[in-house]
């Protein structure tokens, strides 16, 4: 156990936390962007991840998109692991203020987090292009080929895709959070991805904390860095 890691914790009052594919990846679903998921891509498709889940793509080969967006990143049986259940124990204690998340995959949600924005959607919303009709995961997983609307429109997820904008209320939700913080703790994340990354830019508190394997563009910065898998990092706080 972090020693160190622990007092910040402890003494902390308002924490937010920013996390990243790491927490996935603990719970067995693949980075899509780790160099195995661009091998795969590539090798199924001719292009890399970030062509296939790019908005042009998605407008111009609904069927390519699809059949790789269901392939690849649909992992609905996948369970929350220590670091997510860790973060909704810190929120049901009154320390951590809100779950500022790159991923799709709900699994804070299921963890029992309340106060979670998803920066780059989820895969459980689902939304006609055409008539904004609402269809769960379920539904568009029970479709075969271009997932499509009563009213013959193309259902999209909720997701956002290379070359669309994050959602502006959720960008802003995040900043305030990250602003009223005390403490800032960054998890499972290269902090390689913008504009995600430079939310850490408005952290006006006490400490920074990262924790990830490798080592990121932050660490300097940071309070303290632990460099280990996040799960095992906050599984005192489950203790």
């Amino acid at each position: 156990m972090n020693t160190a890691l622990q007092t910040i914790i402890e003494k902390s009052k308002r924490i937010a936390f920013l996390g990243g594919a790491g927490l996935s990846t603990e719970s067995g679903i693949p980075d899509f962007r780790s160099s195995d998921g661009v091998f795969k891509a590539v090798k199924a498709y001719g292009v890399p991840p970030e062509t296939l889940l790019s908005i042009d793509f998605f407008e111009d080969y609904p069927e390519i998109f699809y059949d790789y967006y269901k392939k690849f990143l649909i992992y609905p049986d996948a369970q929350p692991n220590n670091a997510h259940k860790a973060l909704a124990k810190l929120e049901s204690c009154g320390k951590l203020n809100a779950v500022i998340t790159q991923n799709i995959d709900g699994l804070h949600q299921k963890a029992g987090s309340k106060n979670v924005y998803e920066l780059h959607g989820s895969i459980y919303r689902n939304h006609c292009t055409k008539c904004r009709k609402f269809y769960s995961l379920d539904q568009i997983m029970s479709m075969k080929g271009i997932p499509t609307c009563d009213c013959g429109g193309i259902i999209k997820p909720d997701v956002v895709l290379y070359g669309e904008s994050l959602d502006n209320k959720v960008l802003s939700d995040s900043v305030r959070a990250i602003r009223e913080a005390d403490t800032m703790i960054v998890g499972g994340t290269s902090l390689a991805v913008y504009p995600a990354a430079g939310l850490i830019d408005y952290f006006r508190g006490d400490s920074l904390i990262v924790i990830n394997l490798s080592a990121t563009p932050r660490d300097r910065e940071a309070t303290l860095c632990v460099h280990e898998r996040i799960g095992e990092a906050l599984s005192f706080i489950l203790d």
